[in-house]
């Protein structure tokens, strides 16, 4: 009625005609379709100008899988992790999905069994899907090796386990393919070649998937002894698994699916076998679960921190885009809205779910975005890296280096005037094995049962002395980077 009085008056007709094309443009801006983008980071990934070498150290043994079904892969050995037991021994500890953890010395050329988790009563399966169940992962508590401290002899793996073999925290009636647990070991003796001790389980919840369960175990090596953060216990969990979050999980709050959480595994809080830090950034927000440090992520499979205390998440994207993101208390990393810096079409009316977007296309929520992404003309998982503080390799000191899983390219950024949501530059490590630069993918590639060609299943691994390893599932090789000088 008032744009029509206005109309009437001859003297205000500019202004009606200002008025009726301001709200002719924003209603056109609001229903215009966004273009969904087919190469969303048009500028490639070019070699850098460092030059690495790769050394073989030890092979690991080949186990069974508890199946063979759907795309799993035949790898000689689903080899996890590679990290520091952190005493001061210079032992690295090596994890195989398939239930075992292997221990080697600090000269690293053999590795002996320490553990299986097949030995124990404790449901252990990786049979939902081989490629991504079983032992997820483990963490040394920083007591390990200090006898008369609390965490002597403790240490914690995450694994999969059957659906209903134990009381779950959360989701005990989501629990359709598994249930992700965390569980405490005690040794009698921390230095001992092989696992002698007791057990506890923490934390366990449903899986209603057999992909993106939990990952990366590991306590804050800044923290000192008497600081707050000491003996805190960081876990990641993926969302639930299946396609684009299926249950936005992501988003929730209630659900630690899709996030880094925070415990103290010596403490006890409201009947948990576990503590609740009085730091952590939901503890008093109504229905949230307490544990979430950080959410909004899909599969954060692994993450890391350098000298400085920063935490390096790694976070594997749906169908364009790979993530590093830097960890921020109670942050928000937009998962299932966001996938990088670009919308997904998720709380967007009439668009398709599954191809990127440019911004805006989401909600009003504030997200931390990634200070490094790349898309799938590059590789097609990130896998985890380290900053690279070690002595060994001088052109890698500063730099953030990254693996993608499949297409075993190692990526590294410089670490200076990171900025989420200002990507920086991406350089590819180049490699040498006996002189030769080759790809990782042609010297230790197997069949890739997802797509064509070969699958390099690589990761990366850091001992106590910050020095970098490459791990590959197909072949079952331990590598070391060494200088090419």
């Amino acid at each position: 009625m008032k744009i029509q009085y206005l109309i009437c008056k001859p003297t205000h007709w500019r202004l009606a005609v200002s008025i009726l094309l301001f709200l002719s443009a924003a209603f056109g801006a609001h229903h215009e379709s966004p273009v969904a983008l087919t190469d969303p980071i048009e500028p490639k990934i070019e070699k850098g100008e460092i030059v690495v070498a790769v050394e073989k150290r030890f092979r690991l043994p080949r186990l069974e899988d508890m199946s063979t079904g759907g795309a799993t892969t035949n790898a000689h050995a689903r080899i996890q992790y590679l990290l520091p037991v952190g005493d001061g021994s210079g032992r690295v500890a090596i994890n195989d999905l398939r239930g075992s953890l292997y221990m080697a010395d600090a000269d690293d050329t053999e590795a002996q069994l320490y553990l299986n988790l097949r030995d124990y009563p404790i449901a252990f399966d990786n049979s939902p899907m081989p490629n991504e169940c079983g032992f997820l992962g483990f963490a040394f508590h920083p007591d390990f090796s200090a006898k008369g401290r609390p965490g002597y002899g403790k240490f914690y793996t995450a694994f999969s386990a059957r659906t209903g073999s134990g009381e779950a925290t959360y989701l005990k009636d989501d629990a359709g393919s598994h249930e992700s647990v965390l569980v405490e070991w005690t040794a009698t003796d921390p230095a001992a070649v092989s696992f002698e001790g007791t057990y506890r389980e923490l934390f366990r919840i449903g899986q209603f998937a057999g992909n993106h369960n939990i990952g990366t175990l590991a306590f804050n090596p800044n923290a000192k002894r008497n600081s707050p953060d000491y003996g805190n216990l960081y876990f990641c969990l993926g969302d639930g698994g299946g396609g684009f979050d299926p249950k936005s999980y992501g988003q929730s709050l209630e659900v630690p699916h899709g996030a880094i959480l925070r415990i103290d595994p010596l403490g006890r809080s409201d009947g948990r076998p576990y503590g609740i830090p009085n730091d952590n950034p939901f503890v008093s927000h109504p229905n949230a679960a307490p544990e979430i440090w950080a959410y909004g992520l899909r599969h954060p499979q692994q993450f890391s921190w350098d000298k400085s205390g920063r935490m390096f998440i790694c976070d594997i994207g749906q169908r364009q885009i790979e993530e590093v993101n830097i960890g921020v208390r109670g942050g928000n990393f937009g998962w299932r809205i966001r996938e990088g810096t670009f919308a997904t079409g998720f709380e967007v009316e009439g668009i398709e779910v599954g191809p990127v977007y440019d911004l805006p296309y989401d909600g009003p929520e504030t997200f931390i975005d990634p200070v490094a992404q790349y898309d799938h003309d590059e590789g097609r998982a990130v896998g985890g890296g380290f900053a690279y503080e070690g002595k060994k390799i001088g052109a890698l000191k500063g730099k953030f280096v990254f693996s993608d899983i499949v297409a075993g390219r190692l990526f590294y950024i410089d670490m200076k005037n990171l900025e989420p949501g200002k990507p920086a530059e991406i350089k590819e490590l180049r490699l040498q094995f006996d002189g030769k630069e080759q790809k990782l993918v042609d010297v230790a590639g197997h069949p890739n049962t997802y797509h064509p060609g070969l699958r390099a299943d690589s990761r990366l691994g850091i001992d106590e002395d910050k020095e970098l390893y490459v791990l590959t599932k197909g072949d079952g090789w331990v590598r070391k980077l060494v200088s090419a000088d």
